[in-house]
């Protein structure tokens, strides 16, 4: 029903059929509404289910579980729960104060940006569910690894001295009782405020995928984003880190990145860079840890999403 929005608001009414102007404004109009529509169902739909649950009780969840068993429930927690990079400084104080160890937390601050239900189910639907399974298990799993290594490096040592002696209280002390009608403003409040937050990256990130869509030839962005050697891989990732947008924003560039010829494990870097690797994380996490460790959390991402790209682009070709 999107495309058919589309067609008639722009080639019936407009008469742009047949135009690079028509194109664009086609691909504007058809995305940007699937995406906004997509967003505030599957918001409200998540939110009702979501409305017990707190950072505080995810935390606690967490701490209640033996050490492997934690690092999957925080990688998987990661993905379907809606906190971003405006939430990292909470959350790790929250974590870090419960007991947490900062391996755990540190997976979970790494999947909770870059992988979310939302994401997957407009993923899903602009680029199909292989390219979206692809990306969930890339994500979640550089989540789970940086886990592991990031406390190789004895991160404790470098968390600013008042995040330990912070105190964020009982998370059992909560009684309030979720009714119907409560989980329903809930729901409201989620939709208001995610999408409140987050519709002008889905605008900027559709606009974008417009113009590259209508006015830029094939051949042009298959030569600038090279054969998927380790030098394009690289590249797109350091395109990706000044850039700064939610996981749904990005979605509409690298559909066109993918229709114009670009490597999957290129598409995938460069998304992966885009959502978790930019400069705004970078510096909201600052304010919790001190440079040795934020500059090896840059390092392991950017490593990370290198090798994951790298890895895609062989397999399709060997496929």
């Amino acid at each position: 029903m999107f495309e058919m929005t589309a067609d008639w608001l722009v080639y019936d009414m407009a008469g742009m059929r047949g135009s690079q102007l028509g194109d664009a404004a086609h691909f504007f109009v058809m995305d940007v509404s699937k995406i906004l529509v997509l967003l505030t169902l599957v918001i409200y739909v998540m939110g009702l289910l979501r409305a017990m649950l707190r950072p505080e009780r995810v935390r606690e969840f967490i701490r209640k579980r033996g050490n492997i068993s934690s690092r999957f429930m925080a990688v998987g927690l990661g993905a379907v729960t809606p906190f971003c990079s405006c939430s990292s400084v909470p959350l790790f104080i929250g974590f870090v104060e419960a007991g947490i160890p900062l391996g755990v937390t540190l997976s979970f601050l790494i999947a909770s940006p870059m992988v979310n239900e939302v994401a997957i189910v407009v993923l899903a639907t602009v680029i199909g569910w292989k390219m979206t399974l692809i990306y969930v298990v890339s994500g979640l799993s550089v989540a789970l690894i940086g886990g592991f290594v990031l406390e190789r490096f004895k991160p404790e040592r470098w968390v600013e001295e008042y995040v330990w002696q912070i105190k964020m209280g009982d998370p059992q002390l909560e009684t309030e009782v979720m009714t119907l009608k409560l989980r329903h403003q809930y729901a409201v409040s989620q939709v208001k405020e995610i999408v409140g937050r987050i519709w002008k990256y889905v605008l900027i990130g559709v606009g974008v995928g417009a113009l590259m869509h209508g006015y830029v030839p094939r051949e042009f962005i298959a030569d600038f984003a090279g054969d998927g050697g380790l030098p394009s891989v690289i590249g797109a990732v350091l395109v990706g880190v000044p850039l700064y947008s939610d996981a749904v924003g990005i979605i509409p560039v690298a559909e066109v990145l993918l229709q114009k010829g670009v490597p999957v494990g290129t598409v995938l870097a460069f998304m992966m860079a885009v959502v978790a690797l930019s400069f705004p994380e970078m510096l909201i996490l600052r304010k919790v840890v001190k440079w040795p460790l934020l500059a090896i959390f840059a390092a392991y991402l950017a490593t990370a999403f290198v090798v994951t790209g790298m890895l895609f682009n062989s397999l399709a070709a060997w496929l």
